[in-house]
């Protein structure tokens, strides 16, 4: 069968493991080709192992066992130099982009080095500058976590309204807790036992811990496909609830 997006070509930051490589190997399955970004390399401010470049490799192995092409760059989103390279490499080889995913994100929530003010330059770097260099390869043109998240809807409802007339759709997507290694990993549970006042705000509605990555690529895929082309300037939460309670 011909998958939705054939002949399409997806860009994909923090593509080299968690929601980023389920992302992309989802978009490979609907026929995309795939550009895949990740920095591979620890950032100080972060206090659990990020992504390495065995886990991006995997991300290229997964892609290709579909049997679409994929063009995979070490990159960190706060070098927009970087970023424009390794867009250019991907759409001279692949031929065109049709969709861009600023997946890449930092959780500085956990460790000692939280509670320096490079936790929030950081995550506000990664998360909200980070999203705004992403997407301008393709347009042209715990504080830190939530003013970045924030952000990045008051950037998105600006493109939705810039970028309508030209037929480009901007939406972001807002999941719960994620089972990633963003979440699952020792710093992090450490830091849930030592401070269970503040555990509540993640529970959710509906009566799970945890969503996965497949679950946010559905929405994604949801968006980017036929059923969505009719949406734009949303914000869609599929935090089981979370916002709601």
């Amino acid at each position: 069968m011909v998958g939705q997006f054939e002949g399409r070509v997806a860009l994909i930051t923090g593509a080299a493991r968690g929601q980023g490589r389920s992302h992309a190997v989802r978009f490979a399955e609907e026929g995309a080709d795939i550009i895949a970004v990740d920095i591979c390399d620890q950032i100080e401010s972060v206090g659990y192992p990020m992504a390495s470049r065995e886990d991006l490799d995997e991300t290229v192995n997964l892609v290709e066992k579909t049997g679409r092409r994929i063009v995979a760059g070490r990159g960190d989103v706060r070098d927009f130099e970087r970023l424009k390279t390794i867009a250019a490499n991907g759409v001279a080889e692949l031929g065109r982009l049709d969709f861009v995913l600023a997946n890449a994100g930092i959780a500085p929530l956990v460790g000692e080095q939280r509670h320096d003010i490079v936790a929030y330059v950081d995550a506000v770097d990664v998360m909200l500058n980070g999203v705004y260099y992403t997407f301008s390869v393709r347009s042209h043109g715990f504080a830190g976590y939530h003013a970045a998240k924030h952000g990045v809807v008051g950037l998105m409802r600006y493109y939705a309204t810039s970028l309508a007339e030209k037929n480009i759709r901007v939406n972001s997507v807002h999941p719960t807790g994620v089972a990633t290694p963003m979440l699952l990993n020792e710093p992090a549970a450490q830091h849930m036992v030592e401070h269970p006042e503040g555990n509540s705000a993640f529970e959710n509605l509906l009566p799970v811990e945890l969503i996965e990555p497949a679950d946010v690529s559905d929405a994604m895929v949801y968006l980017c496909g036929q059923s969505g082309r009719y949406i734009t300037g949303i914000t869609l939460p599929v935090d089981g609830g979370l916002t709601v309670k």
